[in-house]
């Protein structure tokens, strides 16, 4: 069951969704070639305890840690390790906060030094797939059109491979609920979109194949051809006029920016 939120209930889920963003900006301070994905969960612990709230990750279907950070060919879920990231790198990080009773979920893509062209274009690719998909977020439109604006601008356009195995998803109360968000489809199928919904819009868009493979750990998510995969991740709200931002990549934006070891896409 789509479970429409109140307006107070929407402003708990923004203040979740900002935490989540504040997390994710620390990390974007902290990143620099030497430090470990460990190193970076016991601070986003630390942070999320700090401000009165809980990692919704962290023990979530038995998932052992704060923070996914997934490296290189890693799509998602990769499980922070005491192996040192080096030039060349790319991180993405996904991180969920539950807080007042609800829960915000966002993620952002980094890399440690000059990218090539190929991984410079994956990522700018991968953010526009984020923002065209949440253009169309509004009152009236379907999950299909999401789905179809991500898709047509991943695969059609710019020919990277598009993620089927893993979706975005309503959020609120849980962390996952009702309806799936995919990343492929048809425009004008699916559910159709009302005012309230909250939605985590996320493509998961790979440089070469669209096909994974799932790592014997049982949560981490590889390209097949083990090439580098992008994702970005915002928290929205459907409005009748358009989506309605809840999280805030702006504030990890600027630290990236004021952070010489990461390039600023």
């Amino acid at each position: 069951m789509i479970y429409l939120k109140t307006e107070e209930e929407l402003q708990k889920i923004k203040a979740s969704s900002l935490l989540v963003s504040e997390t994710l900006a620390l990390m974007a301070s902290l990143l620099k070639p030497g430090i470990t994905g460990k190193q970076l969960d016991v601070q986003a612990y630390e942070f999320i305890r700090s401000q009165g709230a809980k990692p919704s990750f962290l023990g979530y279907n038995g998932f052992p840690a704060t923070l996914c950070i997934s490296k290189n060919e890693e799509v998602v879920h990769g499980i922070p390790n005491d192996q040192p990231f080096k030039e060349g790198d790319i991180i993405s990080v996904d991180c969920g906060v539950f807080f007042n009773g609800f829960h915000g979920d966002s993620a952002y893509t980094f890399v440690l030094g000059q990218p090539n062209d190929d991984i410079v274009r994956l990522m700018k690719v991968t953010q526009e797939c984020l923002y065209l998909g949440i253009a169309a977020a509004k009152e009236g439109n379907r999950i299909g059109d999401i789905s179809y604006a991500v898709q047509y601008h991943a695969e059609q356009k710019h020919q990277f491979g598009v993620v089927r195995e893993l979706v975005g998803h309503g959020i609120g109360r849980s962390l996952h609920e009702p309806p799936e968000v995919p990343n492929f489809g048809k425009s004008g199928r699916g559910v159709l979109l009302k005012q309230g919904m909250t939605l985590a819009i996320e493509p998961m868009i790979n440089l070469g194949t669209k096909n994974v493979k799932h790592l014997k750990d049982g949560w981490t998510v590889v390209t097949a051809d083990r090439k580098p995969s992008a994702h970005y991740e915002h928290t929205i709200a459907v409005g009748k006029e358009g989506a309605i931002l809840l999280s805030d990549h702006s504030k990890i934006e600027e630290k990236v920016k004021n952070n010489t070891n990461l390039y600023a896409v």
